[in-house]
């Protein structure tokens, strides 16, 4: 398949991404609905939701992305593959959690993974990047009790920006120490993280679990 070429980072507060989604049938989507849900936001070309869906068919994916054109071309490899547990869907994050989670039966989000984020380096962008407060609120509503957000970034400040928002909301904590994890949790590591150890540098990961 020929790979998709849109811009690296798109703007979440530009007027043409202020309308969220419209709710979302999503017994239309999954052939078994009430499997445990696993929930990548910024998922990009959506490889690693793909590999994930091919390694555990006893769990549903859900790939979030802002750039409309991997979106499509993401579906159209999951149809290919005939993955019948696997969907893309477009849409700001930061606006549209709301209407995308409310459709699920409830305990159904088990696992969530944000996973090299748009760093927006300048401070005047920081309102930009993906996990703000009310994000953290909005998962802390919909995710299970004892279901897990994973995080992870190459951009330490990025890192310890996530980490501090899940730790001001108190319906998280954090597993373990504390400490940076020294590997995935996952089978699958994503091309951002392939690429980065492939040159030596660090991955900053952290896992927080959603309190009863």
């Amino acid at each position: 398949m020929v790979r998709v070429r849109v811009r690296q980072h798109v703007n979440p507060l530009a007027q043409k991404y202020q309308t969220p989604v419209t709710p979302v049938d999503w017994g239309k989507i999954y052939t078994k609905l009430n499997q445990p849900l696993h929930l990548d936001i910024g998922c990009a070309r959506g490889r690693f939701v793909l590999q994930m869906a091919e390694l555990e068919s006893n769990w549903n994916f859900l790939g979030l992305e802002i750039r409309q054109p991997l979106v499509v071309d993401a579906n159209k490899l999951r149809d290919e593959q005939g993955l019948t547990n696997l969907h893309y869907l477009y849409c700001n994050a930061n606006n549209s959690l709301k209407p995308i989670l409310s459709g699920i039966p409830t305990g159904i989000l088990q696992r969530v993974s944000i996973q090299f984020p748009d760093p927006w380096f300048k401070n005047r962008h920081a309102k930009r990047r993906v996990v703000q407060p009310e994000l953290v609120a909005e998962l802390a509503e919909y995710l299970a009790p004892e279901g897990i957000v994973f995080l992870q970034s190459d951009i330490e400040f990025v890192a310890d920006e996530m980490r501090s928002r899940f730790l001001e909301n108190p319906r998280f904590k954090i597993q373990g120490s504390g400490e940076w994890l020294s590997e995935n949790p996952f089978k699958v590591p994503t091309e951002r993280e392939i690429a980065t150890q492939n040159k030596g540098e660090p991955v900053y990961r952290v896992i927080f679990e959603k309190l009863l």
